[in-house]
């Protein structure tokens, strides 16, 4: 029983991105409201965001920035800014994204009056 609290607590960043991840695809699967899908995709892109940084991070580890303290041959106490990186560029497109999402949801409620799915659907029809 030890190992399996052990197990869970040694993992918690991973299942706080499942239970985001699960969260935001609720909100994708089952929500009618166009609003309420767009947020749901923006929790699902953060939830990929924390676990791709999750996985990138260590503990005592530095930036690759040379330290004299820790000899070059020992690379696994530098982290790799990779990762890091890429996130970063994954927020800004993931955030200039949302803004097209939102406008577009504007547009759309100021034609057809509703956000509604299936409301929606039947009006373009």
């Amino acid at each position: 029983m030890k190992i399996m609290l052990d197990f869970f607590l040694g993992h918690y960043a991973y299942w706080f991105v499942i239970i985001l991840l699960c969260i935001g695809a609720y909100g994708i699967l089952f929500k009618k409201n166009l609003i309420k899908k767009t947020i749901g995709l923006a929790v699902l892109q953060i939830s990929v965001v924390l676990y791709f940084v999750s996985i990138a991070s260590k503990w005592d580890a530095t930036v690759t920035v040379m330290d004299p303290d820790i000899p070059l041959d020992q690379v696994a106490n530098y982290l790799n800014p990779l990762p890091h990186t890429l996130m970063l560029t994954a927020i800004v497109v993931g955030v200039a994204t949302l803004g097209v999402a939102f406008t577009l949801l504007i547009a759309i409620y100021n034609r057809y009056e509703t956000l509604d799915e299936e409301e929606l659907i039947d009006k373009i029809q």
